[in-house]
């Protein structure tokens, strides 16, 4: 058992890591309003907080406790958390990954002159967990298409990423409905160029044949709408006017919550 963070596993680092424990959904933020008069409180819903993966370890034994030292070092810069969010993945659950650093010092109990134990706590911003093989549906032509997303089991953000030749008109529009919202592109888009869509981060930028970033997507876009995926069977329509389609290709971003 063990975990990987940054690319770098615990067992290189020559420490043991298992879970002890599992949120099984992160933290909720309830909005509730007291209003005199009133029993009880107005309930304005809720969203998640930040979750909190806490990890047990320990250190193999060492020769001496100069060595102890020499990996506690070794970790403390492995882990720092002043390098920001890194991926976390964890060998109890391998298909998926967190973005988390370090939340709290972590402090040693020496339980042999060489051993020692402690626990890693880390902090996940956002608090959903992303498939480390995410699903991608690519369609080529334009019409009716499905794409069935199995991994996870929450709504997904996808990434879109459309390959067309737009002319700027304003009579020419490529629209992509997912599940009944539409996401109406009007370009303009040149041969070689993708425009990019990410709507976990609302952004969109057009890049060149080897991902070069050309410039900003985002007016490209009739409206700001970001249609997500839900889990299980979305419902794809590509409409093509004025315009050659090429190929829709979306990144389905599948997470767990």
């Amino acid at each position: 058992m063990g975990l990987i963070f940054g690319g770098i596993s615990s067992q290189s680092m020559k420490i043991k890591a298992r879970l002890t424990s599992w949120q099984a959904s992160p933290s909720l933020r309830n909005s509730f309003v007291t209003v005199p008069g009133k029993a009880g409180v107005a309930d304005f819903g809720c969203d998640s907080a930040e979750r909190i993966v806490t990890v047990s370890c320990s250190v193999y034994p060492q020769r001496s406790f100069a060595d102890l030292v020499s990996v506690l070092d070794g970790m403390a810069e492995w882990l720092n958390p002043v390098n920001g969010l890194k991926q976390l993945v964890l060998d109890d659950v391998p298909d998926r990954y967190f973005m988390a650093r370090l939340s709290e010092a972590v402090d040693c109990e020496r339980l042999l002159r060489s051993a020692g134990t402690f626990d890693l706590r880390f902090v996940c911003p956002d608090p959903y967990a992303y498939a480390l093989e995410d699903e991608v549906f690519t369609f080529s032509a334009a019409g009716l298409h499905e794409a069935d997303r199995q991994v996870g089991n929450a709504d997904s953000e996808p990434v879109y990423l459309l390959k067309s030749i737009l002319a700027p008109s304003s009579s020419n529009y490529i629209s992509l409905i997912t599940n009944g919202e539409e996401l109406r592109i009007i370009g303009p888009l040149a041969e070689n160029e993708t425009l990019v869509i990410d709507t976990g981060l609302v952004t969109a930028k057009v890049t060149d044949s080897s991902g070069n970033t050309l410039r900003n997507g985002l007016p490209c876009l009739q409206e700001l709408n970001f249609p997500v995926l839900r889990k299980g069977m979305n419902n794809i329509e590509i409409t093509a006017v004025g315009a050659t389609f090429t190929e829709l290709k979306i990144q389905a971003k599948s997470r767990w919550r």
